[in-house]
């Protein structure tokens, strides 16, 4: 087994807390892991990207090379067509519809949307709108990853122990939240 996993987004749209979560859920798994971040504007809005590499056999490197990633997850749905030269060709990308506009150029999202249709194995939702569902926009993030959870590898249930384990030291209706937002993810991703 051999997941290569590039995430990207913007600052404070819970990149890390995705990556931190997978990582948990790879050791539960009995998997290696290696991990390379990105934080090009550590500040809100500025590009952030990490590599996750997960495998059953010890990983060398922690970068992944173009076109060898099997899943990019992205909250930006900018920041997703970045990552694209990455992306094996049977690959799959998982990617917010709704931008993060923190650039005064930023592309028609007609054009973006007309990027991500050419793309064969895909899953594209609204985070945002299923998260404000649910009570908070701030699961945004783990909705995501609900929905990229078919594609990582490893099971459903180690990702929930994984947001348990990332969230103790919040309380019971936050951990909750978070488990909730995994599952509507996920439910999206299967339909």
């Amino acid at each position: 087994m051999k997941t290569d996993i590039i995430l990207s987004g913007v600052g404070g749209q819970g990149i890390l807390s995705i990556a931190a979560v997978i990582g948990e859920a790879a050791v539960k798994e009995g998997l290696y892991m290696k991990q390379a971040e990105v934080h090009g504007m550590s500040q809100r809005g500025g590009d952030v990207q990490s590599n996750l590499r997960l495998s059953d056999k010890p990983v060398s490197s922690d970068l992944i090379p173009i076109g060898q990633a099997d899943l990019i997850i992205s909250l930006e749905p900018m920041e997703s067509l970045r990552y694209l030269p990455y992306l094996k060709k049977d690959g799959w990308l998982v990617t917010n519809s709704q931008p993060f506009v923190n650039i005064p150029n930023y592309p028609e999202m007609d054009k973006i949307h007309a990027e991500l249709e050419k793309l064969p194995h895909k899953v594209v939702l609204d985070v945002e709108a299923i998260a404000k569902e649910l009570g908070s926009p701030r699961v945004a993030n783990i909705v995501m990853l609900g929905a990229a959870t078919p594609f990582l590898g490893i099971g459903y249930d180690k990702i929930a122990e994984g947001i348990r384990s990332v969230f103790a030291r919040k309380n019971e209706e936050i951990i909750g939240l978070n488990l909730k937002a995994l599952q509507a993810g996920y439910d999206v991703a299967n339909r």
